[in-house]
């Protein structure tokens, strides 16, 4: 029998307990592969990937991410952990590992919970690790430190697996660029490892279609030195920009197109860029109301290419490809787009002047912040962290690392640090012990695993449980310190994400009590 449709896909189903008990399974499995990285003692794991290449990686979102199960159940436990993970990552740029070991010790602690206590309903449960949930943001957000001095270089050591070298390459990125500023990676030419800072521009303004990414696993698009056109009118029709796509297919450039496209002109970019006929991205044009206009001069003076607008009496039958302008790089996310450009010209320099000038007279509030996001993006600069190796693996390894730390230095200027080591989550368990409630007790004895995890991966086990308030253990030295002092720090961002998610996944996996999967064949398994 052919299996044409996926409904018609032969499911098999497990129910209660036996469904969970596989469900837990998986997700045990996952965490144990998983939660040997974390920390200053955590170790590297060696997987296999599809080629059968073997790839050496302490990155918690690589390893989870190679992980595949052969139960079907167990794998769908193993899949939507994965995605907490995923989604840490997405929003905070960390914080994998400690999701995953979060959810790990949730799902248990609610499983034991529930099976103990027969008139404990998964609804109060929830609802109680909800309001613990509530209690332990606001417990981080108190505690959380502005990050300033020396503290930057601590953040992106330990987020380099306490790699100082590394660390204080990101951290002296960082403190070049200023708050306006951007730091992005890129492998090096060389052995070694580098940072320098370049001239370029962020902006809000991200991918409109998942299509156009060049690299899946980071969901961006990147183009290499590529002509930029910029139209503040609609594009109805590729027939409109025919010219500039011949003059780009034969001189093989790469394509960045700021202006709104109709959808069936769009999908037929996106079918040659599949194609491989052209690399292409396409970015909507930022800003709104009186700030779009003003946002597009300082493109077309950043890149050089001249606006056309249909309101302005252009005609896009006639554009013609000396009005394109050009950029070193161009990154877009989901979010914002970063261009590598020329700053350093006369007509820039200027262009800062003037809206400096427009600033200072501005007397509406919202206008004015508008006017200061544009400055931002003309004054600010891009740092290049160069990652060089001597191995592919080690490579791939140090190159995981690195982005892992600019992601958490970054989320640490936004919103603080709290002390590291799984400290500050057990001072919030500390103080939440006191409750009576059976869910925030049940977070309160979960949200302990990041250290205790952290202490088992150091090898110490024998060891008194501090008790006050940001001071803890260095795994390093063996000695008890103040966190912050001592440089073991988290971000505040990197924490409450990634306990968010891992309360989000595990409140859903608890309140499953039917797990339908697809009937595999084991091909180990004899006839």
């Amino acid at each position: 029998m052919e299996y044409n449709n996926p409904s018609e896909i032969v499911k098999d189903l497990n129910f209660g307990n036996d469904a969970k008990s596989k469900v837990l399974a998986g997700v045990d499995k996952l965490a144990a592969a998983v939660k040997s990285t974390l920390g200053a003692s955590g170790m590297c794991v060696i997987y296999e990937d599809a080629l059968g290449s073997p790839v050496i990686t302490k990155d918690g979102v690589t390893v989870a991410e190679s992980v595949v199960l052969i139960d079907p159940v167990e794998n769908i436990g193993a899949k939507l952990v994965k995605q907490a993970s995923a989604k840490t990552v997405a929003e905070a740029g960390d914080g994998t590992t400690t999701s995953i070991v979060l959810a790990e010790a949730l799902l248990k602690n609610i499983n034991d919970t529930i099976t103990k206590e027969n008139n404990i309903s998964i609804r109060e449960v929830k609802d109680g690790i909800q309001t613990g949930l509530d209690k332990v943001n606001k417990f981080l957000e108190n505690e959380s430190v502005e990050v300033k001095g020396d503290t930057l270089e601590h953040v992106s050591s330990i987020s380099c697996n306490n790699d100082r070298e590394l660390g204080s390459i990101i951290a002296s990125a960082y403190k070049e660029v200023g708050k306006n500023g951007v730091v992005m990676m890129e492998e090096s030419e060389s052995e070694k490892t580098y940072s320098e800072i370049v001239d370029g521009v962020q902006f809000d303004s991200g991918l409109t279609s998942p299509h156009f990414t060049t690299n899946k696993d980071k969901q961006v698009a990147e183009l290499n030195e590529p002509v930029v056109l910029i139209v503040n009118s609609k594009i109805p029709s590729l027939r409109k920009i025919q010219n500039v796509l011949e003059h780009v297919i034969q001189n093989r450039k790469d394509l960045l197109i700021i202006a709104d496209i109709d959808e069936k002109a769009k999908s037929a970019l996106v079918m040659n860029k599949i194609k491989g006929n052209i690399n292409v991205n396409i970015i909507g044009v930022p800003g709104f109301m009186q700030t779009r206009q003003g946002t597009l001069e300082d493109l077309s003076i950043l890149t050089g290419a001249k606006i056309i607008s249909e309101e302005l009496g252009d005609d896009l039958d006639l554009i013609k490809p000396d009005v394109l302008g050009s950029a070193l790089k161009s990154v877009t996310d989901n979010d914002r787009t970063v261009l590598t450009v020329n700053k350093d010209t006369d007509l820039v320099k200027e262009r800062i002047k003037e809206v400096e000038k427009l600033i200072a007279e501005e007397k509406n509030g919202f206008i004015k912040r508008q006017l200061q996001q544009r400055l931002s993006m003309l004054s600010g600069s891009v740092g290049m962290i160069r990652v060089g190796a001597v191995s592919k693996v080690e490579l791939k390894e140090k190159r995981d690392r690195v982005e892992d730390a600019i992601y958490a230095t970054k989320a640490a200027i936004r919103e603080g640090i709290v002390p590291g080591g799984g400290i500050a989550l057990l001072n919030a368990a500390q103080e939440l012990e006191k409750s009576n409630n059976i869910g925030e007790k049940i977070l309160a004895k979960s949200i302990k695993a990041p250290f205790i995890t952290i202490m088992s991966n150091a090898g110490i086990e024998n060891y008194e449980t501090p008790t006050n308030t940001g001071v803890g253990f260095d795994v390093i030295s063996g000695n008890s310190v103040e966190m912050i002092k001592a440089g073991i720090v988290d971000p505040v961002l990197v924490t409450k994400t990634a306990l968010k998610n891992a309360v989000s996944v595990a409140a859903t996996i608890a309140s499953a009590d039917c797990i339908v999967s697809n009937i595999r064949i084991n091909p180990y398994e004899s006839n």
